[in-house]
């Protein structure tokens, strides 16, 4: 059996650095593109996933609101425009993803709800049972060690807050599984390559995927975290898939 360190995916193999420091690097290099190339990439449909996602949360009406690996602050915004909380804050370990983001919420005249902090999310600066609800888009696959950042999500929320996780998942589905990972495995990279002037890093996207936890493993990861009442849903095809738990 291979140990940790063979298994973990990063996204420049040369390096010697972190995994963590390769992905603050790797988003910080794409970031001027980050946002063009998600929406372009999955022909707009990433904009439904994240709207079911939070309404996930229409329940418990979250009023603070952890948005984790809060990148460009897309998540966070429309949180604040579907949920409505008094307060939302945003993590991220990338500061040009964070500067995108924070131009993006003064646009929206949104600065005085949704701070963004330069922050790692296997460390976060909050106090215990800090929030009603913790988000995550597309983050949690680039955590270098998955059970201190899930554990650390579960300290910051309040008793009986809710964790919504939204991210890509392996097709099992024929043919849209054969067709998906020939886009994702082949012909992501050359439009990271043509577009964000960066083949390494959407290369990193369907290696990532493939060896993140999904499913079944995935809930078993969370109620390990400390979470309960964790539950799976597959969206389109089994593209991305959404988890919600509760502490």
């Amino acid at each position: 059996m291979a140990d940790a360190s063979t298994k973990k995916v990063v996204p420049f193999k040369d390096s010697k650095l972190s995994k963590k420091e390769q992905v603050a690097n790797m988003f910080n290099h794409i970031a001027h593109r980050y946002d063009f190339l998600n929406h372009f990439m999955s022909l707009g449909i990433d904009r439904i996933w994240r709207r079911k996602s939070l309404h996930l949360l229409d329940s418990i009406k979250p009023q603070s609101l952890l948005d984790v690996a809060a990148g460009t602050a897309d998540f966070s915004i429309l949180a604040d425009k579907i949920l409505q909380p008094n307060k939302i804050i945003g993590i991220d370990i990338s500061e040009e993803m964070l500067n995108i983001g924070k131009q993006k919420v003064k646009k929206k005249n949104l600065a005085d709800k949704i701070e963004l902090q330069l922050a790692d999310s296997e460390n976060l600066p909050f106090d215990t049972a800090s929030f009603d609800a913790v988000t995550s888009a597309y983050g949690v696959r680039n955590f270098e060690h998955l059970d201190v950042g899930l554990k650390e999500m579960c300290r910051v929320l309040k008793e009986n807050g809710k964790v919504v996780i939204l991210d890509f998942s392996s097709l099992t589905v024929f043919p849209v599984k054969q067709l998906y990972h020939f886009y994702f495995r082949y012909i992501t990279p050359k439009l990271g390559k043509w577009i964000a002037k960066d083949a390494e890093a959407y290369s990193y996207l369907p290696e990532s995927v493939e060896r993140f936890p999904q499913g079944e493993e995935m809930i078993k990861t969370l109620k390990n975290a400390g979470f309960k009442n964790a539950t799976c849903k597959k969206l389109t095809f089994g593209i991305s898939s959404v988890y919600c738990a509760i502490k």
